[in-house]
């Protein structure tokens, strides 16, 4: 697939997310967004070798061992819209008990019982 074949960052993360409504947020960070959608939404999601559910996995595995709940809460939305089953997700999440800390296997699984709960 050629650069100019690639789905485009914005459409590649309305698939991960689904709709979303647009943020009203602080307007001079506006080109960070823009920057960040078409660097990694559009170029890292869109490589070739591996589907966008394995993406998603690796992407809430990361998110889980450094700490960053919410933004982890929205990713296990996305993995949830991909396919991943909220049973799946927590055996990932356990895994990375060993690896990252129980402090953060723990804090993840409570955000994923948070998103599933809320589904």
């Amino acid at each position: 697939m050629t650069q100019d074949e690639r789905p485009s960052g914005a459409s590649t993360k309305q698939r991960v997310f689904g709709d979303q409504k647009k943020a009203s947020g602080d307007p001079f960070l506006v080109p960070f967004f823009e920057t960040a959608v078409e660097h990694i939404w559009g170029g890292v999601w869109n490589r070739p070798g591996l589907e966008l559910k394995y993406r998603s996995l690796v992407v809430v595995s990361v998110l889980a061992a450094i700490g960053q709940n919410e933004e982890l809460k929205r990713h296990l939305h996305g993995a949830l819209n991909l396919g991943w089953t909220g049973d799946e997700l927590r055996e990932a999440l356990l895994q990375i008990g060993g690896y990252a800390g129980f402090p953060a296997a723990h804090e993840a699984l409570r955000a994923l019982s948070e998103v599933v709960t809320q589904r």
